[in-house]
């Protein structure tokens, strides 16, 4: 497993290095945010370990310049931040879990390879009307036009697609793209709900709210 270690602070590094070549990993350190995006467009990985913290740009901005380019990389942020305004904005920048230091090892290396298993499913593509999206490249279309959507409108629509013309309830929601525990209440999925159908307005397609049970995604009438 290749793994991408992002650190500035040098003991620190070397120590997380040696302790995940000691679980059979191979392990490339970077110091700073401009060289772990210089890393990430020219080596393939099966996770990248940011801290948040960087000289340069930091792990935001790196997180940022990678969903950007459209890939689908696995990041663990690793942040001395424990406010969940920091959390929150990670996740929302495109990162897929994140550890609060100081943290035990053990659990580093367990979360490092539950994101590669995560990141091995076969490629596939979810079409409905104009829609269609690429959930290995994590690409949105509609037609051949490019739909930007944050990380919680991705997940919310992709579980829609996933069940198309099936209702499900905000809790189902909540409970398929929240694997970590993290908070997102009732009212922030009408929200992303509503922002959605902004979004999808031409493209052929509608979320029906099914009053008392939850939303069905179908074919516009």
């Amino acid at each position: 497993m290749h793994v991408l270690l992002v650190e500035d602070d040098s003991v620190l590094a070397d120590g997380l290095s040696r302790i995940l070549q000691g679980h059979g990993m191979l392990v490339e350190v970077v110091g700073d945010g401009l060289q772990a995006d210089q890393a990430l467009q020219r080596g393939q990985f099966a996770v990248a370990v940011l801290d948040i913290g960087l000289p340069g740009i930091d792990g935001f901005e790196v997180v940022r310049r990678l969903r950007a380019r459209g890939s689908a990389t696995p990041v663990l942020l690793l942040t001395a931040r424990d406010a969940v305004e920091d959390r929150v904005r990670g996740l929302e920048t495109g990162a897929d879990d994140y550890l609060v230091k100081p943290f035990a090892t053990a659990e580093l290396v367990a979360r490092i390879r539950a994101l590669a298993r995560r990141n091995t499913p076969a490629p596939t593509v979810l079409a409905l009307g104009q829609l269609s999206l690429d959930t290995s490249a994590r690409r949105a279309r509609i037609g051949e036009r490019p739909l930007e959507l944050s990380v919680r409108e991705w997940a919310v629509l992709e579980y829609l697609l996933q069940h198309a013309s099936r209702v499900v309830s905000k809790q189902q929601i909540i409970d398929a793209i929240l694997p970590w525990g993290d908070d997102l209440t009732l009212n922030a999925v009408e929200v992303y709900v509503s922002r959605l159908r902004l979004k999808l307005l031409d493209a052929g397609i509608a979320i029906r709210t099914i009053r008392g049970f939850g939303y069905m995604l179908e074919p516009a009438a």
